[in-house]
């Protein structure tokens, strides 16, 4: 018998408009639809009159429901995997039934359409050419404060989720953590009361103890300066004198010419320079 396939349909972050024909199709077309919240999912398919039988797939059931999938699969069934709003396997428990799926050989295709943080992305007016997704920030406290260390030194974009009743203290922790950055934040990104926000993350962290968020947010903060990251390396080497510099690389086992080369790298300066203070007595 011929396996079933995977589709991971994206469904609406808010206008149901946003549904492309080809997901409308094959939720209509599959033999069960997997939901993260079938109470939620099912104004979406009466919406779109889709009565395909509905299942649930959750963070609670997302490894033993999976191999229930799985093996309907096997048997010849097409399952079709929606998210409360967006894009399975962004931030939710799809991406462990995408793996289970891979690595028990049955086919898994995408069919693309809204993303909450792409479309935030886009909306930001920050730089789009390298970014980085965080989701929502770990509620541990010392996994927290790794993150925030991380992105204290990313030089891109970076994108994050939040509820709106932790808004303030994600803009708090990340204010403490990386210092003045420009912020651009979204809510209810796709609806009637969509909101683009735009400003540093002081004055948001100021706007929202004044005014209280509603909806769900999507954070997008710009990186920090690789300029400005590059001279504090550059720093932390002036801190030593050249012949000590050069000395550090030849220790590691580098020639001489390699280790004047590195060292010039490092103090953004021409490797003739260095060459001359070695030269000096």
């Amino acid at each position: 018998m011929e396996q079933g396939k995977l589709y991971l349909c994206a469904t609406p972050i808010g206008n149901l408009e946003d549904i492309t024909f080809r997901a409308v199709r094959i939720l209509k077309e599959a033999d069960l639809i997997a939901a993260e919240d079938t109470r939620n999912s099912i104004k979406l398919l009466n919406h779109f009159e889709i009565k395909t039988p509905l299942t649930s797939y959750h963070e609670y059931n997302r490894i033993e429901k999976a191999h229930v999938l799985i093996q309907k699969m096997r048997e010849g069934k097409n399952v079709a995997l929606i998210t409360d709003a967006g894009t399975p396997g962004i931030s939710d428990p799809g991406e462990d039934l995408v793996r289970l799926c891979m690595e028990a050989g049955i086919e898994v295709t995408s069919l693309p359409g809204a993303c909450a943080c792409v479309t935030a992305l886009t909306l930001s007016g920050l730089p789009t050419r390298r970014f980085c997704f965080e989701a929502f920030l770990p509620q541990d406290k010392k996994e927290k404060q790794e993150i925030l260390e991380e992105l204290k030194e990313e030089t891109r974009t970076v994108i994050l989720y939040e509820a709106p009743h932790r808004l303030q203290k994600t803009l708090r922790d990340l204010y403490e953590a990386v210092g003045e950055r420009r912020v651009t934040i979204c809510r209810e990104l796709t609806k009637k009361h969509e909101t683009v926000f735009a400003s540093t993350l002081s004055e948001s962290l100021s706007f929202y103890e004044q005014n209280e968020p509603r909806g769900e947010c999507v954070i997008v903060m710009e990186g920090r300066s690789r300029r400005e990251l590059r001279r504090e390396e550059q720093k932390k080497w002036e801190e030593l004198s050249v012949q000590e510099h050069v000395g550090h690389y030849e220790a590691l086992g580098m020639d001489r010419k390699e280790a004047m080369k590195q060292a010039a790298k490092d103090r953004g300066v021409s490797k003739r320079e260095i060459y001359a203070q070695l030269l000096r007595p």
